[in-house]
């Protein structure tokens, strides 16, 4: 990769996002503007910060106030409805608040997120046995084979018996206590903190740099379990993706960083270089102007992108 994530390798820090502040970077961010809307790039700002409401929702969640939990969670599923991470902690607050159905609607849009994701799955297991539902019988199977597939020795093991055992109890009330809904979530993320989303975040830009793509996406996950839909995230989450050949993930990530963050330099540029891989000049030629009017005085991802354009494809490889 041309360029380390320099801010942060710097020193910076994305624990500010707990406090609510925006961070530029993400090869070359813009921060997050204020303004109402959301959804394609080009349209203004969310009217939240999805990563400030998320820092809210775990403080609320970490606190058992689900009530407050429950509306920054929605903030975040409202500002950015195609991100997991929000679902997931609307539904473990609904679940708090005994809205077992809310609960459910809420990990149902998680698992059709992410259909491999074993928290996704437990949460919507914990909710349909509180409603009786047989169907969470399905998923209490589903988190089993996933546990003998992992097996003792597997990083996720511990976990998946966690979840496995929860949705069990939520089935047999009579046999356990009632699971919290908290128990549904990744342990670190409400009792890491910061120092674990910056380490995975730091750690992240070291792989991407040394081109272990794979690795970098687990870390850049942990992040985003810790900080929430960051566009320097999801930035990089997109970069990791397109350098795998994945383009129709990469742009994913890429869209979702610019409906948050529609200024934002880094995603700008990448979704131009990705557009230009495509074959589509013309979309990458659209991102070159948007770069050009947010960089009043120039900047280097503007020429980066030009270059992108005039050499047809990446000008290192040609």
């Amino acid at each position: 990769m041309r360029r380390a994530l320099k801010a942060i390798l710097a020193g910076a820090s994305l624990a500010v996002l707990a406090g609510g502040a925006a961070l530029a970077s993400g090869g070359g961010g813009g921060g997050m503007p204020a303004g109402g809307g959301s959804g394609m790039p080009g349209a203004s700002a969310p009217s939240y910060d999805p990563a400030a409401e998320y820092a809210k929702a775990i403080t609320a969640l970490k606190a058992n106030n689900y009530k407050d939990a429950d509306r920054a969670a929605g903030h975040v599923t409202e500002a950015v409805p195609t991100n997991p991470d929000g679902w997931r902690l609307l539904g473990a607050a609904k679940a708090g608040e005994n809205d077992w159905k809310g609960s459910r609607r809420a990990y149902e849009k998680a698992v059709k997120l992410t259909p491999d994701d074993p928290g996704s799955h437990a949460g919507l297991g914990l909710a349909l046995a509180n409603l009786k539902d047989p169907k969470a019988q399905a998923e209490a199977d589903w988190l089993k084979a996933k546990a003998q597939a992992c097996g003792d020795s597997c990083p996720d093991a511990a976990r998946l018996k966690t979840f496995s055992s929860a949705v069990e109890s939520a089935m047999n009330p009579a046999a356990a206590g009632a699971p919290k809904p908290s128990a549904m979530l990744d342990r670190s993320l409400l009792f890491g903190g910061a120092k674990v989303g910056d380490a995975a975040y730091v750690q992240a830009v070291s792989l991407i740099n040394e081109r272990r793509y794979d690795e970098a996406l687990a870390s850049l996950a942990s992040a985003q379990a810790a900080f929430g839909p960051h566009p320097d995230i999801l930035t990089y989450e997109g970069y990791a993706w397109r350098k795998k050949g994945d383009y129709a993930r990469a742009e994913a990530f890429y869209r979702q960083a610019l409906a948050i963050a529609p200024n934002h330099i880094g995603a700008t540029e990448y979704y131009g270089e990705l557009k230009v891989a495509r074959g589509d000049i013309a979309g990458a030629r659209l991102m070159l102007a948007r770069l050009d009017r947010i960089c009043v005085y120039g900047c280097a991802d503007a020429e980066e992108l030009r270059r992108w354009i005039d050499a047809g494809g990446d000008p290192q490889k040609n």
